[in-house]
C-alpha cells in the first residue's frame, strides 16, 4: 500500500512539474497578484487540483473495472505504460543536453497567451510579469481560462486518465492508495506553485535549472518504466 501511494505520488510529480501551459499559467497569476494576496491564485490552483481529482478517480476507478472483465488488458496496460514512460523519460533527457526550457521575466504582451507556452512534450515556456499590475484581472476570466487550459487540453487526458489510471492496474486492490498517492502529488505542486510563486519564477528562470529538473523527470520516468516492466 504505501509502496503504490509513493508510486503515485512520484508518478504524479514527475508529469505534472513539467513546463507545460498550465503550469506557466498559474505562475504568472501568481505574480501578477502577489500584492493583492494569494486568493486568486489560490482559487485557480484548487480549480487545477479539482480537475486532477476528477480525472484521476476516473482513469483509476475505470480501468479497474475494464481490467475485471477483461483481464488480458492488464499486460497491454502494463506494457503501454512501460513504452510511455520511457518515451517521457527519453524527451526529458533530450531536453537536459539540448535546452530549450525557460522562463523569461519581462515586459508583459497584452494578451497573456502571446507568449509562447510549451506543452508537456517540448518548447519553451516563456514566463512574463509586468512591474507593476493594478488589481484588475477578474477572478471570472481567469478561471474560465484555467478551465480550459486544463480540460482542453489533450496531455491532462493522456496523463491522468490514460497514463495513471493504467499504471494503476499494477496495484491490484492497491490501485486507490497508488489514486490517493497521485492526487497528494498533484497537490503537492499546486501548492507549491500557490504559495511559492515569486521564488518558483526565479528560479526557473534560468535554462539550466530547467535541464536540472529535466534530469531528474527523466531518472524517475526511467526508473517507473523499468520496475513496471521488471515486477
Amino acid at each position: 500500500m504505501l509502496t503504490a501511494l509513493l508510486a503515485g505520488i512520484g508518478l504524479c510529480l514527475s508529469l505534472i512539474v513539467a513546463p507545460g501551459a498550465q503550469n506557466v499559467f498559474l505562475l504568472r497569476e501568481g505574480i501578477k497578484h502577489s500584492a493583492d494576496g494569494r486568493r486568486h491564485v489560490i482559487i485557480l490552483a484548487a480549480i487545477c487540483l479539482a480537475s486532477d481529482v476528477v480525472l484521476i478517480s476516473a482513469g483509476v476507478g475505470g480501468f479497474g473495472v475494464v481490467i475485471e472483465q477483461v483481464p488480458w488488458l492488464f499486460d497491454v496496460a502494463r506494457w503501454a505504460g512501460v513504452a510511455f514512460l520511457s518515451g517521457y523519460g527519453l524527451l526529458a533527457a533530450i531536453r537536459v543536453f539540448r535546452g530549450g526550457s525557460a522562463i523569461d521575466s519581462g515586459s508583459a504582451p497584452a494578451d497573456p497567451f502571446a507568449a509562447p507556452i510549451g506543452g508537456s512534450g517540448s518548447g519553451t515556456a516563456t514566463l512574463v510579469a509586468p512591474a507593476k499590475v493594478k488589481a484588475s484581472t477578474a477572478l471570472l476570466p481567469a478561471a474560465l481560462t484555467c478551465i480550459a487550459i486544463t480540460w482542453l487540453n489533450p496531455h491532462t487526458y493522456l496523463d491522468t486518465v490514460l497514463l495513471l489510471g493504467s499504471i494503476s492496474t499494477n496495484y491490484g486492490d492497491a490501485r486507490w492508495f497508488f489514486a490517493v498517492g497521485a492526487i497528494l502529488g498533484s497537490a503537492i505542486w499546486f501548492a507549491f506553485l500557490t504559495f511559492a510563486a515569486r521564488y518558483a519564477a526565479r528560479w526557473l528562470r534560468s535554462p539550466k535549472s530547467w535541464r536540472v529538473l529535466d534530469a531528474v523527470i527523466a531518472v524517475m520516468m526511467f526508473a517507473l518504466a523499468g520496475v513496471l516492466a521488471f515486477d
